[in-house]
């Protein structure tokens, strides 16, 4: 099915506390199989909510000189970042994501945002859980999306004897966007497994033929269904255990993910839970004045690193691990000028990080160009789309095939090794993808026009040209390309001056480059 089929099929209907399961039908696809499995495959997503400052967190060593020059007033002290590499480090609150990293269990991929960034809180929170390009509004999730291809029928039927388990969980309140299907959200909200309350079921199930009597069908099936599902969550709740001692308990997100743990380990056959870490729209007041290393993102990136860590070990301990992989991201990143209030405003791109025992660890991508004369909008420049993220994500752990995935995102998917076998060997050094792959612009700063050279292995590559803000201005040749060094000329009379960014995109990988262009 096509994404623009999942358009016009889409409506919203996201109603709290409900959730869908899989047609008998569907056995024969391959992701059926692999929930039906003695190992069941388990993602859980940990959403940084209000915009995390990606340069904060995993910082450019080789970049640090120009840091200095444009947030000084945020910047951690050269001496106290935590090396990953030679050339990229952590934020000092973070030393158990470094010891995860050190141990293979974790790997960051930098630069991760999507073309013509929206920087609005909502807007660009609805199309990184829909993965929809940004002038378009798609009203299902990236997972609802594909949830809808096995359960079509959803909710009808669902629980039921083959598939008693909510399919997915979201630890909060309200159901996470990201599972919202055409008929339904399927994720179940949930706040405290040991104290569900029955909602009381209406005696009267038969509703008239209008418009009223249909979403009064709804709202019946949804308690029905939301009764069922207490019941097996109270018992996977009741079989299940805690064995790490890390946890804390003032740490909250540490708490969440204890519950999840908890609920794997008691035999939940759900396969997607979602939790949040809120605060991280950091305008003001992101370190404290004197000491950078200290703060409000500072306190996060530690909740943050500590409640992961505690996650790895309970799952490693209670036998799960390799069932299970994590995934962070964020709205999107802040602006690569600090602001005068001791914060970072609204920004395009930042670093996700992927942990578990069946990641490939390393880093993906290089660090950020910064230039020392940074425009005051100007954000971290896309390297990759998050939606090859997702796609990678659903392709290696639950075993779609790459069509399927470029039908439910987006055509232009490329395929990223984010994951590998539980058993392979470590390496936490840099992930190499574009070692293949150069990409020149000459002259460089340019007036009326430039030369884009460009090396790239035979296949698909996709070269454009982006504004300080994310914007996709031009896309300067898309096709395929035989293996060599190929070169285009870029007029630019009608750009303004200014700095632009040159990206090139390819099926074995890609290449951001800084280019001004002069009064």
């Amino acid at each position: 099915m096509k994404r623009r089929s999942f358009i016009k099929r889409s409506s919203t209907v996201g109603v709290p506390l409900m959730l869908g399961g899989i047609k008998v039908s569907a056995l024969n696809n391959p992701f059926f199989n692999v929930l039906n499995t003695g190992d069941d495959k388990v993602l859980v997503l940990i959403q940084l909510s209000g915009g995390n400052d990606g340069l904060n967190m995993v910082l450019p060593k080789d970049q640090y000189a120009n840091l200095a020059q444009v947030r000084s007033n945020v910047l951690i002290p050269e001496n106290e970042i935590l090396n990953l590499t030679d050339t990229v480090g952590l934020h000092p609150a973070m030393d158990d994501i470094k010891n995860m990293f050190d141990d293979g269990k974790l790997n960051i991929i930098q630069s991760v945002g999507y073309p013509n960034q929206n920087r609005s809180h909502f807007r660009s929170s609805d199309i990184w859980h829909s993965a929809s390009p940004a002038d378009e509004v798609w009203n299902t999730g990236w997972l609802g999306r594909y949830f809808d291809t096995i359960a079509p029928d959803y909710p009808t039927g669902y629980p039921n004897d083959s598939f008693p388990d909510p399919l997915a969980v979201t630890i909060g309140s309200t159901v996470n966007e990201t599972c919202q299907g055409t008929g339904g959200n399927f994720s179940l909200a949930l706040v405290d497994p040991d104290n569900l309350t029955a909602l009381a079921t209406p005696i009267n199930t038969t509703q008239p033929d209008s418009c009223f009597g249909d979403k009064m069908d709804f709202l019946v099936t949804s308690i029905i269904q939301t009764n069922a599902y207490n019941e097996v969550v109270e018992a996977a709740s009741a079989n299940g255990s805690n064995m790490s001692t890390k946890y804390a308990d003032d740490n909250q997100l540490a708490n969440k993910l204890k519950l999840v743990a908890r609920l794997i380990s008691g035999g939940l056959g759900t396969k997607v839970y979602v939790v949040q870490l809120g605060g991280f729209d950091t305008h003001g007041d992101q370190v404290v004045g004197g000491d950078t290393t200290t703060g409000e993102h500072a306190d996060l990136l530690n909740e943050l690193s500590d409640a992961i860590c505690a996650f790895q070990d309970d799952l490693t301990l209670l036998g799960v691990n390799e069932r299970v992989v994590g995934m962070t991201y964020s709205e999107f990143g802040r602006r690569i000028r600090s602001n005068a209030s001791l914060g970072t405003d609204h920004g395009t791109a930042a670093p996700m990080m992927l942990f578990g025992s069946c990641i490939n660890p390393g880093i993906f991508g290089d660090n950020p160009e910064i230039s020392p004369d940074v425009d005051v909008q100007e954000g971290v420049s896309m390297q990759f789309d998050f939606r090859s993220i997702y796609g990678s994500i659903l392709m290696d752990w639950f075993e779609l095939d790459q069509q399927l995935v470029e039908d439910l995102l987006y055509e232009d998917f490329q395929y990223i090794p984010v994951l590998q076998s539980c058993t392979a060997p470590t390496n936490t050094n840099e992930v190499s993808l574009s070692d293949s792959i150069g990409l020149d612009v000459f002259p460089n700063p340019f007036n009326a026009y430039t030369t884009i050279q460009f090396t790239v292995p035979a296949g698909f590559a996709k070269i454009s040209l982006f504004d300080v803000i994310g914007n996709e201005l031009r896309v300067l040749s898309s096709g395929l390309f035989t293996t060599g060094t190929h070169t285009i000329q870029m007029e630019a009379n009608d750009l303004a001056p200014g700095t632009y960014y040159c990206r090139i995109q390819t099926d074995h990988g890609q290449k951001v480059k800084r280019v001004v262009r002069m009064r």
